[in-house]
C-alpha cells in the first residue's frame, strides 16, 4: 500500500516505539521520512502541530508520540499523564483529517482493557469494565484516542485505525531508576546489583502476577505490516457503525505474542541475562497492578503477522543495548 518515497509522519520518532518504527521503515526502504523531536514540534500545541501538516503534507501517520511511563511515574504524575495524551492525540488526529492523510495508526496500550477483563484479552472487551487505577489517567487518554479515531471514520469516512501493544521493551526503552516500565527496571536494578557485588535485589509486588512481552522491533514490523494491508482487509479494522450493525467492533487491532510469564519468572531470567546469581526479594507492601494481561492476538495472525523474537533472546538484546548506553 505504501509507496517507499512516500512522506510518513513518525510521531513521537525518538521513543521506544517511534524509534523502532524509523528502523522498520528503513529497512523495507522506505526514505521519505517526516521526524520532528519535541524541541522542534511541540504536539500539545495545535497551532505549531497545524503549520508542521500544511508544511509537510504526511501521507501516512504512524501516532506513536505519548508521555509514558511505568507504574510509579503514573501513580506521581495521573494529570499529565491524561491531559499531554489527550493534547497530543487530538492534535495529530485533527490535523490529518483537515490534511488529507491517508491512513493513520494509533499507537496504544493493553492498558486499555478492564482489570479484570476475561484473559486473553480480546479487542471487543474494550469498555466493558472498571480499569486498573494505577494507570487509569492514562488508560482513559487512549481509549479517548481510539473513540476519537473512530468518530472520525463513521463522521468523516477517514481510515484511521489502532493498534494496541502489550508490554514492550528493547533498544532505545527508558532505564529510569523511577519512571521505566518492569523489563528496563529490572535490567538496571540487576546491572547494578552485579556492579556492586549486592547480595540482594529488591522486586515490587508479590512477583506472581502475569505479563505478556513484546520486542520493539516486532511491534513496529507489526504496525508497517497493518498500514500497507490491501484495501478490503484494512477497511476490517476500521470499526463498525454500532447504529448501522448493532455490533460493537472498535477499530483496533491487539500486538503481541499470545503467552506470558510470571513477574517472578521474568526477574529470574533478567537476573541470568545480565549475570548477576544473589537472591531475589519480593517487597508486598508495593502494588502489583493488573493480575493479568494476556492479548488474544487471534485477529493479528489472521492479518498475515507473527512476532519472531524469543523473550530470551529479546532481553539479551536489550541488555547489550542498556550497557552501550553506559557508555
Amino acid at each position: 500500500m505504501m509507496k517507499t518515497d512516500a512522506r510518513i509522519f513518525v510521531a513521537g520518532h525518538k521513543g521506544l516505539v517511534g524509534s523502532a518504527l524509523v528502523r522498520a521503515l528503513h529497512a523495507q526502504g522506505y526514505s521519505n521520512l517526516l521526524l520532528r523531536g519535541s524541541k522542534d514540534l511541540d504536539l500539545r500545541d495545535p497551532a505549531a502541530v497545524e503549520r508542521f501538516f500544511a508544511e509537510t503534507k504526511p501521507e501516512y501517520v504512524f501516532l506513536a508520540a505519548a508521555k509514558v511511563g511505568g507504574i510509579i511515574a503514573n501513580y506521581k504524575y495521573p494529570v499529565e499523564f491524561l491531559a499531554d495524551n489527550l493534547a497530543i492525540q487530538n492534535n495529530v488526529i485533527a490535523a490529518s483529517h483537515r490534511h488529507g492523510v491517508t491512513r493513520l495508526l494509533f499507537l496504544g496500550s493493553s492498558c486499555i482493557y478492564p482489570k479484570l477483563a476475561p484473559q486473553p484479552l480480546q479487542e471487543r472487551s474494550l469498555l466493558t469494565g472498571p480499569l486498573e487505577s494505577s494507570n487509569r489517567a492514562y488508560a482513559l487518554a487512549k481509549i479517548a484516542g481510539i473513540e476519537l479515531i473512530w468518530s472520525y471514520n463513521r463522521q468523516y469516512g477517514t481510515q484511521y485505525t489502532a493498534a494496541m501493544p502489550t508490554n514492550l521493551y528493547g533498544p532505545g526503552d527508558n532505564y529510569h531508576p523511577e519512571n521505566s516500565h518492569v523489563i528496563p527496571g529490572l535490567l538496571r536494578k540487576f546491572h547494578e546489583a552485579k556492579a556492586s557485588g549486592a547480595a540482594t535485589v529488591t522486586v515490587w509486588g508479590t512477583g506472581t502476577p502475569r505479563r505478556e512481552f513484546l520486542f520493539s522491533d516486532d511491534m513496529a514490523r507489526a504496525c508497517v505490516h497493518i498500514l500497507n494491508l490491501d484495501a478490503a482487509t484494512y477497511a476490517g479494522l476500521l470499526g463498525s457503525d454500532e447504529t448501522a450493525t448493532g455490533q460493537f467492533d472498535p477499530p483496533l487491532v491487539n500486538v503481541g505474542v499470545g503467552h506470558d510469564v510470571t513477574i517472578a519468572e521474568l526477574a529470574s531470567m533478567v537476573a541470568k541475562v545480565v549475570g548477576w546469581s544473589g537472591t531475589i526479594q519480593y517487597d508486598t507492601s508495593k502494588p502489583d497492578g493488573t493480575p493479568r494481561k494476556l492479548m488474544d492476538v487471534t485477529k493479528l495472525h489472521s492479518l498475515g503477522w507473527r512476532a519472531s523474537t524469543d523473550l530470551a533472546d529479546g532481553l539479551q538484546l536489550a541488555y547489550q543495548e542498556f550497557v552501550h548506553t553506559l557508555g
